[in-house]
């Protein structure tokens, strides 16, 4: 998947996750927890949505990694390169 495309899946992610957050102008560079409404349950169903639709793994202490839009892509990137 290109940077783009794991973007988008996150997005998708957020908006199944947080529908009541308007995640259209997120700023990729910001923590998700600065712009949006999640607990740290909400950031779990993140990491298990990513294993469900995409089987990837992420360990617990790379979960800081996925703080932001754009810290989350470039993490993703690497373990997605080839879906």
């Amino acid at each position: 998947m290109t940077p783009a495309e794991i973007r988008e899946e996150v997005l998708d992610i957020l908006r199944d996750i947080a529908p009541d957050d308007d995640i259209s102008d997120i700023d990729d560079a910001k923590p998700f927890r600065e712009q949006l409404e999640l607990d740290s349950m909400d950031f779990l169903d993140i990491v298990m949505e990513l294993r469900k639709r995409h089987r990837v793994q992420i360990p617990e202490e790379d979960y800081p990694e996925l703080g932001s839009m754009a810290s989350t892509v470039a993490y993703l990137e690497p373990r997605m390169k080839d879906l």
